[in-house]
């Protein structure tokens, strides 16, 4: 995420980004033009039609913080405990994704997952097994038909382990999801070969 400053006469113009990775280029485009704009609740109708009914409205994303420090040292083979908190205000009610064929609309309801947003994703397992935090109707995916969120821990816990098989750096990520609106909060991993 970045922002840019514009001029107060941009007017209709469109701020553009170009990318180049891999003899590839990419362009991401901006302005201020009301259809470009991405409020809360386009972004709830977005990640899990969330907002239609008016005590949707209100929703707030889920509270997510790391407990402990933000960066971490730990070897090769050697397991990592990290701990999140996480806490939601109830909406949307927690229900089941039950429609086939998928589509967009996934299971409401807390839940939390920890993921690898930088590094090599195979060299990291976790354990207990995380929700995935990407669609997949195959199972252990909030897209998986009859799929339910688990209930939240008493304490708003959630525990992991993460052991890593290769050294680098990696930053893991935790996300809060209540099936419309999103949280996240990083740490990063020096993962050193002794």
């Amino acid at each position: 995420m970045f922002r840019v400053v514009v001029p107060a006469d941009f007017g209709d113009r469109e701020v553009v980004w170009n990318v180049t990775a891999h003899g590839r280029t990419d362009s991401a485009y901006g302005s201020l033009r009301v259809d470009y704009v991405v409020d809360k609740l386009m972004k709830m109708m977005d990640i899990g039609g969330v907002g239609v009914a008016e005590s949707e409205l209100a929703n707030m994303a889920p509270v997510v913080r790391v407990e402990g420090a933000a960066e971490r040292t730990v070897r090769v083979g050697e397991p990592l405990a990290l701990q999140a908190f996480a806490s939601d205000d109830g909406i949307p009610t927690r229900m089941p994704s039950m429609r086939w064929p998928p589509v967009k609309h996934n299971a409401w309801g807390l839940r939390v997952s920890w993921y690898v947003y930088r590094g090599d994703g195979d060299q990291v397992t976790f354990e207990p097994e995380q929700v995935k935090v990407y669609p997949d109707y195959r199972g252990n995916s909030p897209w998986t038909p009859g799929w339910m969120p688990p209930v939240p821990p008493a304490d708003g816990r959630f525990p992991v382990t993460a052991t890593f098989r290769e050294p680098g750096t990696y930053v893991l990520r935790v996300m809060a999801h209540d099936g419309g609106s999103i949280s996240n909060e990083p740490v990063t991993v020096n993962v050193t070969a002794d």
